[in-house]
């Protein structure tokens, strides 16, 4: 009786790639609760959510198709400007709010005499056309280059983890759910492990992002170019074991 009286959770957000490390929720048992408890369910697939394009890794994926609206980030795993994020529902009517009038924005009177409706074509009135660079980039490519691309960098980030995992001088935290790595050099220690990214980065050589995991701080290379080489990873070991002496 208590549970048939107490207000149900509106809305949960489950994560497709999260920025730390690129790990991604159960998401057909969150659906399930969801359904469960009559809450809608959004995704943020801002990462991982063009991994639906590659047959080689959709299935990491799994129940996407059940959430109620997902929002994407194309500057990511796309290689679009920075702007160029996406929000997607599985039915248009759920835009609906979008249509709502403002006078300074689109008066009636204005969009009838044929000016442009700013208000329900954007979330953000003001914002960029980067729409055109996505659909220029979908027509260049198509989804075969772009799953091509999105292939070969997860290929190349799970080719650094494995040169990681396999030198004395580095530990893994894990292999990469998607193309973020996480590692440290064996016998550092957190304040030596900051040190040496500040250093690499003043200095102008690597530029390695920091999260902390598992209660210790962690250095995280986010593979993101599809054009990085493996003589690229080399030099970037190298590197670091000359900085880290």
């Amino acid at each position: 009786e208590a549970l048939a009286t107490t207000p149900g959770p509106i809305l949960v957000t489950a994560t497709a790639g999260t920025t730390d490390a690129g790990l991604i929720d159960p998401i057909h048992r969150i659906a399930d609760l969801c359904d469960r408890y009559g809450a809608d369910l959004h995704i943020d697939a801002a990462y991982g959510g063009l991994l639906a394009l590659s047959p080689r890794h959709r299935d990491k994926l799994a129940g996407l198709g059940r959430a109620h609206s997902i929002t994407i980030d194309l500057h990511k795993l796309g290689w679009q400007p920075v702007a160029a994020g996406l929000l997607a529902v599985p039915d248009t009517t759920l835009l609906t709010p979008l249509a709502h009038q403002a006078d300074y924005l689109n008066a009636t009177d204005d969009t009838e005499a044929g000016l442009p409706d700013l208000l329900g074509r954007s979330l953000r009135t003001t914002r960029r056309p980067d729409a055109l660079k996505i659909a220029t980039t979908l027509r260049a490519l198509g989804r075969d280059g772009l799953t091509a691309l999105i292939d070969r960098t997860i290929d190349t980030a799970h080719h650094l983890a494995r040169l990681l995992d396999a030198h004395p001088g580095f530990e893994l935290h894990a292999p990469p759910t998607i193309s973020t790595v996480l590692f440290r050099p064996t016998h550092a220690d957190d304040d030596h492990l900051a040190t040496l990214r500040r250093t690499l980065l003043h200095e102008g050589r690597a530029v390695l992002g920091r999260t902390h995991a598992d209660g210790r701080l962690w250095l995280k290379a986010t593979l993101l170019n599809p054009h990085t080489t493996a003589e690229d990873l080399d030099s970037l070991i190298s590197l670091l074991e000359g900085t880290h002496r």
